[in-house]
C-alpha cells in the first residue's frame, strides 16, 4: 500500500558509554523518567505528528527492545499502513550486519520498495526530546529539499561530537563536517556551532540513488554523517537544515521549552536528564496531554505514602514517584522513583534515579545513585557518601554518580 511518509528509527546502537545500564539491553531500551524507555520519546513524536508507518531497526542486545515494542506499541492489524515493527539485521546484502547508519537503510530497501513513499524519515532512537515532525516535514516540502537535517546550536566545545553545518540565509546547507576537530562557529556566535541532531527527511528517489552509490564505494564507511551527506553536498544536492528553535508543541505552556533536546549517551548525561524532571516547571513537560509520551501499559496500583509518626514519615519532596511504588516511613528528596519500588522505613533517598522494582532496606541511605531494576539495598547500608567505599562495590562515574547494575546482589559494605 502506497503511503506518503515512511519512517525508520535507528535503534541498533550498543550504547557502550552507558554501561552497565546497557549490559543487557540496547541504548534505546534503557528506562528513563521512572516509567518510560528512551525510544518512547521518538516514537511518541512520530505518532503525535501523524506519522504512523514506522520500522525500528535493531541489532545489538535487541530482545528487551523488541518485547517493549510488542507490549507498548502494538497497533493491531485493522489498518495496514499503521504499524511499528522491529526489524533485526537480516544480512540481505551480504554476510555482514549493519556496517553503518546508511548501510542499515540500504539493507532494508525492500521495505521502501514495498510502500513506495514520497519521502523517508530517518530518526535516531536514543535522544530525549519532543519534536513536531510535521513542522519539519512542511519546511522540507516548502523549500524543495532533497534532504532536510534537524539542527540545534550547541556549545563549540561539544560540537566535536556532532555533525556540524553551515547554512545560508535560507537555511540551505553550504558546509558539513562530521565530528570536526575544529568546528566552524555560527557567524557572530563564536561560542556556538550548528549541530546535526541525527534526524533526517529524504526524498525517496534521492535517498535510494545516494545509498546505491554509497554501497558501491569500497572506501565508504556507509555512514550518513561521514559519507552520504558530504557526498550530497559535494554533488550540489538541495540540502537544508531545519532550525529546531522553530519547534512548537501543541498544548505547550512555555514555547521556550519546546527546544529541549538531550543526548543521553553517557551516564552523567543520563543522570542529569532524569534530574531535569524534578523541577517545578521542567523543561521537558511530561504532563502535556496534547502531546503525550506513551509508556508501557500496566495494572499497577497508585503510588502509596504511609506512616506519619515522629521520625517516620513517608514523604517525597521535589520528586517523581511512579505507579506501584511504596514510600513507607522513608524520605525521598530530589529523586526519580520508578514503578514498583519500595523505600522502607527510616531510609533516605537523595538525588537518585531508581528504575523498576528497587527495594531500599530499612534505615539505608542513598545519595546520587542510578539503581537498575530488581536490586535490593541491604538495611542500614550507605551508598553515595564515600567514593572509595562505593568504588569497591559499584561502578562510579567521574562526577561521582554511583551506578548499580540490573539484578546486582548488593553485599553489605565490609570495612
Amino acid at each position: 500500500m502506497r503511503i506518503s511518509t515512511l519512517a525508520f528509527v535507528m535503534a541498533g546502537g550498543k550504547g557502550t558509554r552507558l554501561e552497565p545500564l546497557t549490559a543487557d539491553r540496547s541504548k534505546p531500551a534503557v528506562p528513563f523518567g521512572g516509567k518510560y524507555r528512551i525510544i518512547d520519546f521518538v516514537l511518541s513524536n512520530l505518532i503525535n505528528s501523524g506519522i504512523n508507518s514506522i520500522y525500528v531497526l535493531t541489532q545489538f542486545k535487541s530482545q528487551s527492545l523488541t518485547e517493549h515494542l510488542q507490549t507498548t506499541w502494538n497497533f493491531g492489524s485493522l489498518l495496514k499502513n499503521q504499524f511499528i515493527i522491529a526489524v533485526p539485521a537480516q544480512q540481505r546484502t551480504g554476510e555482514h550486519w549493519y556496517r553503518g547508519t546508511a548501510d542499515a537503510i540500504y539493507q532494508n530497501f525492500n521495505l521502501i520498495d514495498d510502500h513506495k513513499p514520497d519521502r523517508v524519515v530517518i530518526f535516531g532512537g536514543d535522544h530525549i526530546f519532543k519534536m513536531n515532525v510535521e513542522q519539519m516535514l512542511q519546511f522540507h516540502i516548502t523549500v524543495g529539499a532533497e534532504v532536510t537535517i534537524a539542527a540545534i546550536p550547541v556549545p563549540i566545545e561539544k560540537a566535536r561530537e556532532f555533525g556540524v553545518m553551515q547554512v545560508d540565509e535560507h537555511w540551505r546547507i553550504t558546509g558539513f563536517q562530521e565530528k570536526p576537530k575544529n568546528p566552524t562557529p555560527i557567524p557572530g556566535r563564536p561560542d556556538l556551532a550548528l549541530a546535526s541532531m541525527g534526524n533526517y527527511i529524504f526524498e525517496r528517489a534521492s535517498l535510494m540513488e545516494m545509498l546505491r552509490a554509497d554501497a558501491a564505494n569500497p572506501a565508504s564507511s556507509h555512514d550518513f554523517g561521514k559519507d552520504v551527506l558530504p557526498a550530497m553536498l559535494a554533488g550540489g544536492r538541495a540540502m537544508y537544515a531545519w532550525d529546531f528553535s522553530r519547534n512548537r508543541i501543541p498544548g505547550s505552556s512555555n514555547p521556550a521549552n519546546d527546544c529541549y533536546w538531550r543526548d543521553v549517551g553517557t551516564l552523567d548525561a543520563y543522570y542529569e536528564a532524569n534530574m531535569d524532571l524534578r523541577a517545578v516547571s521542567p523543561e521537558l513537560d511530561l504532563y502535556n496531554q496534547d502531546w503525550p509520551i506513551r509508556a508501557e501499559p500496566n495494572n499497577w496500583p497508585p503510588a502509596k505514602f504511609v506512616h506519619n509518626t515522629e521520625g517516620r514519615v513517608g514523604q517525597a519532596i521535589q520528586s517523581i514517584v511512579c505507579e506501584g511504588a511504596i514510600i513507607s516511613g522513608a524520605t525521598v528528596i530530589d529523586s526519580v522513583i520508578g514503578t514498583r519500588c519500595k523505600i522502607n522505613s527510616y531510609s533516605e533517598v537523595h538525588q537518585s534515579v531508581l528504575l523498576e522494582d528497587v527495594d531500599v532496606g530499612r534505615g539505608a541511605r542513598i545519595r546520587r545513585c542510578i539503581i537498575d531494576k530488581h536490586v535490593r539495598i541491604p538495611p542500614n547500608d550507605v551508598i553515595g557518601y564515600n567514593r572509595d567505599d562505593d568504588a569497591k562495590r559499584f561502578h562510579v562515574t567521574e562526577s561521582g554518580i554511583v551506578v548499580i547494575r540490573k539484578n546486582q546482589v548488593v553485599e553489605p559494605l565490609r570495612r
